[in-house]
């Protein structure tokens, strides 16, 4: 049987890429956390790694001898790359030179997916839109520069030392149980604590009048999987949806999902030091490679995710999560209000 490790399996993608390799692939897979970190997954084994620890990472890659490698591990917040450069640096570059080079120290070439980012392109020109892999990266902020270090050292041991790499430019993914800290995630959390009555009904927003191209997370994992399979060594693949989003159109549905009337309020500490306008992604190349389209529309996802903020909220409070309207029906007081909406 093939063997498969994700490593980083405790962020917000890791379950959903491990039901997708059991379901379509039947691997035996095994997954990493940081040890504070609380993960378990049926019928996957998982361990305690620090990639920042060069000698742990060679002897666990030594002990499970995976065919196949997923790297998620990452710091992965835009927001907290300005307040946390250092961090930034240091798990998405040196974190991934370690399992490089463990991985280059072995007796056999595993397939490594190294998993990156749309914030790579940075400032694209219109003309530009929608993006190809082959767009220059103008990286706007550290996190994307880190990323893009990071593509560029994967197609170089690809290339120096034949290892076999694969490497995605990710689009906005979203779903449930993601961090609030990424923008969907954040509006149904507040727009499930004010349903609640745990605040007051304002919803505090960043820039609106960004475009970002969503794609659901179960969409993503899928063609990770896919690209394991059938991606070509050395090469950079986007995924996602290939339809930018404004980021208002996306608070208008969360708004109009709710049983609560709601402020618009635009919030100074979520505005980004720099916020790139337009970020839409050209998927041929993923098409052209695996067949891969987008399955799951977006408005399906806002609402499952806006659904398990209300049962999370509900948990939390003791409450029943049937006063928060969770059939998803149309708030007749629902008001936006206030700069950039």
């Amino acid at each position: 049987m093939k063997k498969a490790l994700v490593i980083g399996a405790a962020g917000f993608v890791g379950s959903y890429l491990i039901d997708r390799i059991q379901a379509d692939c039947g691997w035996q897979v095994d997954a990493t956390k940081m040890a504070g970190e609380n993960f378990s997954h049926r019928g996957t084994a998982v361990w305690d790694l620090d990639i920042l620890d060069r000698g742990a990472v060679t002897e666990l890659l030594d002990k499970l001898r995976p065919d196949y490698i997923f790297h998620l591990a990452a710091q992965s917040s835009v927001a907290l790359s300005w307040k946390e450069p250092d961090l930034t640096v240091d798990v998405n570059i040196r974190g991934t030179l370690h399992v490089l080079d463990a991985v280059r120290g072995l007796d056999y070439k595993p397939r490594v997916l190294l998993i990156g980012s749309c914030e790579e392109y940075g400032r694209v020109r219109p003309e530009e839109v929608p993006v190809s892999e082959e767009t220059l990266l103008r990286p706007g902020n550290l996190y994307a520069v880190t990323k893009a270090c990071q593509n560029m050292i994967g197609k170089i041991y690809a290339d120096a030392y034949g290892m076999d790499i694969v490497s995605v430019r990710s689009f906005n993914h979203v779903g449930p149980n993601q961090t609030p800290v990424f923008v969907v995630a954040d509006f149904c959390r507040q727009a499930a604590e004010i349903e609640a009555g745990r605040r007051e009904p304002v919803m505090r927003v960043g820039n609106l009048s960004a475009r970002r191209d969503f794609t659901d997370v179960r969409d993503v994992v899928r063609a990770y999987v896919l690209l394991m399979e059938h991606g070509q060594a050395g090469e950079t693949y986007n995924v996602g949806s290939g339809e930018a989003v404004a980021i208002a159109e996306i608070l208008e549905k969360i708004v109009s999902l709710s049983a609560a009337e709601i402020r618009v309020e635009v919030d100074p500490a979520k505005l980004r030091p720099i916020d790139i306008p337009v970020i839409e992604a050209d998927v041929a190349k993923l098409k052209a490679c695996c067949g891969w389209k987008r399955e799951i529309p977006l408005e399906t996802t806002i609402r499952e995710t806006l659904e398990y903020w209300r049962r999370r909220i509900a948990e939390e409070s003791g409450s029943d999560p049937s006063r928060s309207d969770p059939s998803g029906s149309v708030g007749k007081n629902a008001l936006i209000c206030g700069k950039n909406v």
